[in-house]
C-alpha cells in the first residue's frame, strides 16, 4: 500500500484567498473531555457570549474532538454582501493545531478547481456531499478527494449549513478513520452542525452589516454606526485635514457622452483617487456628483504633520494615477471616444469639522460639515484659474517639510478673510 504524505504545512492558498488571521489555540480552545449532549448545551448557552466567529469555531471543532469525533480536517465557508468578495472561510486541520480565518474573492467563482469542488455543489445548489474516497465514481467527480486520500483520508463530508439565511452557507469535515465516519458519528456532527449554523447567521449577519456601512459610509462612520451612533445630531467635532476634488470638464462631458460611458469614465475616476485615499489612511466621506470629500482626521496619525503629509502623498498618488489612466487606459474606456485626459482639482486644508449624523429624522447622513470643509470647496474652485492640480492652504503648507509653491493670498467667496495658498512645485 502506498504510504500516505503529510499534510501540507506550511500552509499554502490560492491568489484569490487572502489569510486574515490565525488562532493557535489548539485542544486547549475546549474542554478536554466532553460530550456530544455538552456541546449542544453549549451551543445553546455559553457559545452566544462569543463575537468572534474564528475563535468561536475553533472551539466548537475542538469540543467535537474531545467528544469523540474523528475529526482531522474542517472548514467553514459563508457567503456575504460586499462589492469584491464572494465570502469568508475558516479552515482548521488537526495536524498543525492551527485555524485560519481568509477572505475569498469573486475571481476564485471562475476556477475549475472551483467548479470541480464539493462546495460548488453546496454552496450554488445547497446539495450535501458525502464521499469516501474508496468510492471511485465519487473520487472522479471530485479530485480534491484523490488529494486527500493521498494525505491519509478516509471519508469527505460538506455540508449546507443553513438557517433561513439567503447564503448557502457550508461546513466540510474529513477523518483519516478507517472507513471514514459511522453512521452515529456522522448523526451526531450533522445535529450540531445545524445548531452551529444558527450561530453562523447571527455573525455573518453583523459582518454584512458592517460591509455594507463601509461600503456606502466608509470605515470610520459604518463603525459608528454600527455600534449605535444614528441618532439625529449625535457625532463628535475632530481635527482634520480636509480633502475635496472635484473631475474637471464634467458638465461637457457629461453632455456628451451617454450614461454608461460617463458611468464607466466616473468609476475609473473615483477608483484611483479613492484606492490614494485609502491608502494613506484617510477616510472617504462622500460623492456628489464628479466631487469627492475625505478627510485625514489628526487622531488616526502620530501627529498632525504625519497627517498633512499623508494627505499631500495621497494626493500626489491619485494625481500620478490618473496620468496613467489617460496614458494607458483599460479595455472598456479605451473604447470610449474623445474623453482624455481626466483631470482632477484637490484641495487641502486644516480645521475643526463635526463629524456625525445630519438631516431628517427619516433619513440621515453621515457627513462632515463646518467651515473647514466650506474653505477647502472655495480653494479647490481656484485650482481652475490657477491651472494647478492640488492646492494647499497655509496651515496644511505650514505642517510640511517640503518646499511648495507660495501662489499668494486670495479672497474666496463666504470667507470673511483671503487665504494663502501653496501648490507642490510643477
Amino acid at each position: 500500500m502506498p504510504v500516505p504524505r503529510p499534510d501540507p504545512a506550511p500552509r499554502n492558498y490560492p491568489d484569490f484567498v487572502t489569510l486574515l488571521r490565525r488562532a493557535e489555540g489548539g485542544a486547549a480552545a475546549a474542554p478536554a473531555q466532553t460530550s456530544l449532549d455538552e456541546t449542544e448545551a453549549w451551543l445553546l448557552a455559553g457559545a452566544i457570549d462569543s463575537d468572534d466567529l474564528l475563535l468561536l469555531f475553533e472551539s466548537f471543532i475542538w469540543r467535537l474532538v474531545a467528544a469523540g469525533l474523528p475529526l482531522d480536517r474542517a472548514s467553514l465557508h459563508v457567503g456575504t454582501l460586499h462589492p469584491q468578495l464572494f465570502g469568508f472561510a475558516w479552515n482548521w486541520t488537526r495536524s498543525d493545531v492551527f485555524c485560519d480565518e481568509v477572505k475569498v474573492d469573486e475571481a476564485s467563482l471562475q476556477t475549475e478547481a472551483y467548479r470541480r469542488n464539493p462546495l460548488y455543489r453546496v454552496i450554488q445548489y445547497g446539495e450535501s456531499v458525502r464521499g469516501r474516497v474508496a468510492d471511485t465514481e465519487t473520487v472522479k467527480r471530485f479530485p480534491l478527494l484523490a488529494d486527500l486520500a493521498a494525505q491519509g483520508f478516509s471519508e469527505y463530508l460538506c455540508l449546507p449549513l443553513r438557517a433561513g439565511g439567503t447564503y448557502h452557507n457550508a461546513a466540510t469535515a474529513a477523518t483519516k478513520q478507517p472507513g471514514g465516519f459511522t453512521d452515529a458519528q456522522f448523526a451526531g456532527l450533522s445535529r450540531l452542525l445545524r445548531l452551529f449554523a444558527l450561530h453562523v447567521e447571527r455573525h455573518i449577519a453583523l459582518r454584512i452589516a458592517g460591509n455594507v456601512l463601509d461600503t456606502y459610509l466608509g470605515s470610520a462612520a459604518g463603525g459608528r454606526v454600527l455600534r449605535g451612533a444614528i441618532k439625529r445630531g449625535s457625532g463628535e467635532a475632530i481635527r482634520a485635514i480636509v480633502w475635496a476634488s472635484d473631475l474637471r470638464g464634467f458638465t461637457d462631458l457629461a453632455d456628451r457622452l451617454p450614461g454608461s460611458d460617463m458611468t464607466a469614465l466616473l468609476n475609473a475616476y473615483f477608483e484611483r483617487l479613492v484606492g490614494a485615499v485609502i491608502a494613506h489612511d484617510g477616510e472617504v466621506l462622500k460623492f456628489i456628483g464628479d466631487g469627492l470629500l475625505a478627510v485625514f482626521p489628526y487622531s488616526a496619525f502620530a501627529d498632525e504633520r504625519a497627517a498633512a503629509g499623508a494627505a499631500l502623498a495621497a494626493a500626489e498618488q491619485a494625481v500620478a494615477a490618473l496620468e496613467a489612466l489617460n496614458a494607458d487606459p483599460p479595455p472598456d474606456l479605451a473604447r470610449i471616444a474623445d474623453w482624455q485626459p481626466l483631470r482632477t482639482g484637490i484641495a487641502l486644508h486644516d480645521g475643526e469639522v463635526f463629524f456625525g449624523n445630519v438631516g431628517a429624522p427619516e433619513r440621515l447622513d453621515f457627513t462632515v460639515i463646518g467651515r473647514a470643509v466650506n474653505a477647502a470647496a472655495r480653494v479647490e474652485a481656484l485650482s481652475k484659474t490657477l491651472g494647478r492640480a492640488i492646492l494647499l492652504t497655509e496651515p496644511v503648507a505650514r505642517r510640511l517639510d517640503q518646499p511648495l509653491d507660495d501662489l499668494g493670498e486670495h479672497p474666496l467667496r463666504g470667507l470673511a478673510q483671503p487665504l494663502r495658498v501653496f501648490s507642490p512645485g510643477k
